[in-house]
């Protein structure tokens, strides 16, 4: 098979031959149809996610077709469309018997599989698996990540599923539950804050409003249901006030900058929330003004993968692409071929794409 390694820090990646090796128990094999190309793995690229263990394989969305299952795999057999999680899950700590599996307490150590090993050999060199590593033709992934979903569902639209709109929809619809005819404004139009406009669209918010400093991206967010549009400058919490007649009841922050989160906490009306769901540089820190949680009842919530519950959502998702209710294919600013990955991250980093995918 063929994969995408990345083996330095600002070099780009090259695509060479791997030994897959095949799944052991509690595994699957899947040969992959799409993976979407995010920002996290634009972090690892140009090193503002500092200390990952290279060589590596990138990927944390996708989806495709079982190849091979390992012992004890019940769930999927081969022939299955399965959409990739990142998030592994152990099916027995607290967190995961309560409902709550991106916490999962039994996670496998980052970059390699339960066993503490890998599946991906170049020579007798072993490469690391950035969580499900989906930059590549073919993968061995945990079962526990291997979400079976209606072969009716075309597998490139499935793919973005995986993280940026699961990540965005459920911090509204899951994490911060907005009740209909609530309030909503999402600071960042990217992929993830895209959907985060389509979670207040699925939710019913009343009012949805839009904050970048792109046009571009403030276009696409107006046309998943951003119902205001706000430039993301020095005037954009009196508009957000203004708009709102005192305040926004629920803010989502999809950006990883303190200026975002500053300016989403100070347009939060009375009793607002705001939920942060961002990778912020290590050096960053919060800067707020901590007389506001309790006179004005504030709250600040952070959102994992959006509170996502793999083995139920991604079907909730596809069932809503389904029938209409869930945009996808216009979240896709480009599709791109395996061999055109590292034009698609420099795209990514310019900011010209709201959503790429790599299509095998």
């Amino acid at each position: 098979m063929k994969a995408a390694i990345l083996r330095q820090v600002n070099v780009p990646m090259k695509i060479e031959e791997v030994e897959l090796l095949d799944p052991r128990e509690g595994e699957v094999k899947v040969a992959m149809t799409a993976t979407g190309i995010c920002h996290s793995c634009l972090h690892v690229i140009d090193g503002s996610l500092p200390g990952i263990q290279l060589p590596m394989v990138l990927g944390d969305e996708g989806a495709g077709v079982v190849t091979a299952v390992g012992p004890g795999v019940t769930h999927v057999k081969v022939g299955d469309h399965i959409i990739v999680s990142w998030s592994p899950t152990c099916g027995r700590c607290k967190y995961c018997v309560s409902g709550r599996p991106v916490l999962c307490i039994n996670q496998p150590p980052f970059g390699f599989l339960a066993d503490g090993s890998t599946r991906m050999k170049v020579g007798k060199e072993d490469i690391l698996h950035f969580g499900p590593a989906t930059y590549a033709t073919e993968n061995v992934i945990p079962a526990s990540c291997a979400i079976p979903i209606d072969p009716k569902m075309p597998l490139d639209m499935a793919a973005l599923i995986g993280c940026s709109v699961m990540t965005g929809v459920g911090a509204v619809t899951q994490t911060a539950n907005v009740p209909a005819g609530a309030s909503l404004a999402v600071f960042g139009c990217g992929g993830i804050g895209l959907n985060s406009i389509q979670g207040g669209v699925i939710a019913g918010a009343s009012q949805i409003i839009a904050v970048d400093v792109s046009d571009e991206k403030l276009k696409t967010a107006a046309s998943l249901g951003a119902t205001h549009l706000v430039r993301a400058d020095k005037n954009a919490i009196e508009e957000i006030i203004k708009i709102t007649n005192g305040g926004v009841d629920y803010a989502v922050v999809a950006v990883g900058n303190n200026k975002a989160l500053g300016q989403a906490w100070e347009s939060l009306a009375p009793g607002g929330t705001c939920v942060s769901l961002a990778l912020y540089p290590p050096d960053q820190k919060m800067d707020l003004d901590p007389n506001k949680f309790a006179a004005k009842e504030l709250k600040i919530i952070g959102s994992r993968y959006g509170s996502a519950r793999p083995s139920i959502d991604f079907a909730i998702m596809v069932d809503l692409y389904m029938s209409g209710k869930l945009k996808l294919s216009e979240l896709v600013s480009k599709r791109y071929g395996f061999d055109e990955i590292n034009e698609a991250h420099r795209a990514l980093a310019a900011g010209e794409s709201a959503r790429t995918i790599i299509v095998f």
